[in-house]
C-alpha cells in the first residue's frame, strides 16, 4: 500500500524526514511543502545525481524541484559495499573516478540553486579518501551526509571517521552498531540507540558543537547482520598501499573493538520471521531509539 513517510515521521514526533523527491509536478511539490511546513518539520531529499553530461538537465530540474519543496539539503549514497561489489583495485579506481565526475557535473547546478548535497559515507570509500576528494571539490554546496557506523565495515573506528569527515558534514544518519565474530570475519548490525558500541553521546556532542541545528535522521535498519569478511582475500582486493591503503593498525583497532564489545543481546535477525513479526521488530527498535534520543540526547 502507499506509505506516507512524512506523515509517519510526524506521528512519531520527529522533526526531520528524509525521503525521495515526489517528482517535478508542481502540484506534488506544493503538497509536500505544505505538509512539511504545516508539521514544522525539516526535509532532506534524495534526487539522484548526473552520471554523465546527458543527465545534467534532469538533475537541474530535480534540484529546482527540491528547492521548491523546501528541502534543507539533498542526500546521495553513491556506492554499494566496496568489498562485495568490486573485485580489483582498478575497478575501485574507475568507480571512484565516475563518482568524482558526477559531482563535478553536479556542483554548478547545486551552486546555481544554492542547494547543498550531502554525500553519504556508504561503505565505498574510507574517510580519508572521501575527505581528500571533498577538499579538492572545495564547494560549500558539496559535503557529507555523515553515517555514524558505515565505515566500521572498512576497518575504521568511528572516532576516526568522524574526525576526518566532520569539516564537511552538514547532516547525519544517526545509528548505533553491534558486532560479533563469525567464521570469515565479523558481523555488523544496526541496533537501537544505546545498545551498541558507538559513543553516541560523544559523537552527537561533537556534531552539535559544529552546528547546533544539524539534522540527524534516524537510520534503524532491521535486517540480518551484514557479513564483513575481513579474513578472506576478496575483502582485501580493492585495497592497495599505493592507491587506497588500509593500514594494519586500523585493522587491529577493529579487531580490538569486536573482541571487547560483545553484544548485550543476540543481533537482530529477520530470516524466517513473518512480515508482521518483522514490522513489529522494526517498530520496537525505532521506538527504543526515539526514547533513548529523548532521554539521553535532549
Amino acid at each position: 500500500k502507499p506509505f506516507d513517510v512524512v506523515e509517519h515521521c510526524h506521528n512519531l514526533g520527529l522533526g526531520v524526514v528524509e525521503t525521495r523527491l515526489p517528482g517535478t509536478d508542481p502540484e506534488a511539490i506544493k503538497t509536500l511543502r505544505q505538509k512539511v511546513e504545516g508539521y514544522h518539520m525539516r526535509l532532506i531529499l534524495d534526487v539522484g545525481y548526473p552520471r554523465d553530461e546527458a543527465g545534467v538537465a534532469a538533475f537541474d530540474a530535480a534540484v529546482k524541484a527540491a528547492s521548491e519543496c523546501g528541502a534543507i539539503s539533498l542526500h546521495a549514497a553513491m556506492t554499494g559495499r566496496r568489498y562485495e561489489d568490486m573485485n580489483t583495485v582498478e575497478a575501485f579506481r574507475q568507480n571512484f573516478e565516475r563518482c568524482q565526475k558526477s559531482i563535478a557535473l553536479a556542483e554548478p547546478v547545486l551552486r546555481k540553486h544554492r542547494m547543498r548535497l550531502g554525500i553519504e559515507n556508504h561503505k565505498g570509500w574510507r574517510s580519508a579518501e572521501q575527505a581528500a576528494w571533498l577538499k579538492r571539490v572545495s564547494s560549500e554546496w558539496v559535503g557529507v551526509h555523515f553515517d555514524f557506523g558505515n565505515n566500521v565495515s572498512l576497518c575504521e573506528e568511528p572516532a576516526l571517521t568522524l574526525r576526518n569527515l566532520l569539516p564537511y558534514t552538514f547532516a547525519c544518519h544517526i545509528k548505533d552498531m553491534a558486532v560479533e565474530w563469525y567464521e570469515e570475519g565479523f558481523l555488523l548490525s544496526e541496533v537501537p540507540l544505546g545498545e551498541g558500541f558507538l559513543d553516541i553521546k560523544g559523537m552527537v556532542a561533537t556534531l552539535r558543537k559544529k552546528d547546533p541545528n544539524m539534522a540527524l535522521d534516524l537510520e534503524m535498519i532491521t535486517r540480518d547482520p551484514l557479513k564483513i569478511p575481513v579474513f578472506t582475500e576478496k575483502y582485501w582486493v580493492t585495497f592497495d598501499d599505493a592507491y587506497s591503503p588500509l593500514p594494519g593498525r586500523d585493522f587491529a583497532k577493529i579487531v580490538a573493538i569486536v573482541n571487547t564489545n560483545k553484544p548485550s543481546r543476540p543481533l537482530p535477525r529477520v530470516t524466517g520471521m513473518s512480515p508482521e513479526a518483522q514490522l513489529k521488530l522494526e517498530d520496537d527498535c525505532i521506538s527504543k531509539s526515539i526514547e533513548y534520543a529523548r532521554q539521553m540526547l535532549a
